[in-house]
């Protein structure tokens, strides 16, 4: 039980930290192109692949708390794809899909290069 309730506040911080991130991106760049949402989901998954690749010889919990939880609170698939779907519904069908292949392209190159530089 309290390895849940530690998920669960690791989940609260990672989502903290990506409203944070997503408006600091934001607010230095504005356009239709949510790169808030891009960024955090390619910092997302680069530190997951990280905390993988070096996890993988360690504990269960640190798994558990980083990965399920902060991670698992920072990034966000479902944002990503409401922003993707927004774009198709204003009538910018290749922008929207465009966003999904690049984003799912990149964020698996983030994975793949941080589970790789793990030492």
């Amino acid at each position: 039980m309290l390895t849940w309730l530690a998920v669960g506040l690791c989940g609260g911080l990672g989502a903290a930290a990506r409203f944070f991130v997503d408006g600091v991106v934001t607010s230095l760049r504005h356009t239709s192109v949510p790169l808030g949402t891009m960024a955090v989901n390619l910092l997302g998954s680069f530190g997951l692949g990280l905390l993988n690749g070096w996890g993988l010889e360690h504990g269960h919990l640190l798994l558990a708390l980083v990965g399920t939880g902060f991670f698992g609170g920072f990034t966000t698939f479902s944002t990503a794809m409401l922003e993707s779907a927004r774009l198709v519904v204003e009538g910018r069908r290749l922008a929207g899909v465009g966003l999904v292949g690049v984003m799912v392209v990149l964020c698996v190159g983030a994975a793949a290069l941080g589970y790789t530089l793990a030492p």
